[in-house]
């Protein structure tokens, strides 16, 4: 059985891409299935788990416009990429007897709920996994500010950002194999370095709302619920002593 959790609600930030598995495009049902084990995992420990996922597996926004296409409509494409992918992982959640909802920020109540706040946090109260779909519904930010901007709304604990690789590095550790992972990073440091974690935007939502920040490997098996427990591979980033 999980071990109680060191974080007592998280929201999870996956991209487009983490879905794809060895593909180069669109949805590797095996992968939704992992990591959909490892979601549940985590409900099992009691902890309470929302989600922003993203699109890219599908359409990315900034791409499209810089081959021409109209900046804000390349963006409504790409939250509405993040509605399927929603979708596709309430569906294999569901599969588990997990109960899940999906809240769209771009309201189609045909298939999803409109994000209203207090729902949300109801459903969380409940026991739900909460998938946030349609990043802030808003052209030009992106899933990692929605993400930042979830945890801070509904008070979460911790932000953790599923990645290709376990953590933040000096350099790609995949070309680099001496590459070092940081431990821990303050807020400052990922933004001063610019470190690509996740946008300044982001980091400074999380900063402002003190919300660690927690990357970790989205392709290991277990590592999601071992990060939550307070163990397992993943750099830790927030406030430090003395930084104001």
């Amino acid at each position: 059985m999980p071990g109680k959790p060191v974080y007592q609600r998280v929201l999870l930030k996956i991209s487009g891409e983490a879905l794809v598995g060895d593909g180069e495009y669109g949805i590797d049902w095996p992968t939704v299935h992992r990591i959909a084990a490892d979601i549940e995992a985590v409900r099992a420990s009691k902890a309470d788990v929302c989600i922003v996922i993203g699109g890219g597996n599908i359409f990315r926004g900034e791409p499209a416009s810089q081959q021409g296409m109209e900046r804000a409509s390349a963006d409504y494409m790409g939250m509405l990429a993040t509605v399927i992918n929603a979708l596709a992982l309430q569906h294999v959640l569901d599969q588990r007897s997990v109960t899940t909802r999906v809240l769209s920020a771009i309201p189609m109540a045909t298939v999803c709920e409109p994000y209203i706040r207090r729902r949300a946090v109801r459903h969380l109260e409940k026991g739900r996994v909460v998938i946030f779909a349609a990043g802030t519904g808003n052209p030009y930010f992106t899933t990692d500010t929605a993400a930042a901007l979830r945890a801070a709304e509904m008070g979460c604990d911790a932000l953790l950002k599923g990645t290709q690789v376990d953590g933040v590095y000096t350099a790609d550790p995949k070309s680099t194999p001496d590459a070092r992972r940081y431990d821990t990073l303050s807020y400052q440091e990922v933004l001063a370095r610019d470190l690509k974690v996740m946008d300044a935007a982001a980091i400074t939502l999380a900063r402002d709302n003190n919300i660690p920040i927690l990357v970790f490997s989205i392709h290991q098996p277990g590592a999601f619920a071992a990060v939550v427990g307070g163990g397992g591979d993943c750099t830790v980033i927030g406030e430090r002593a003395g930084d104001s």
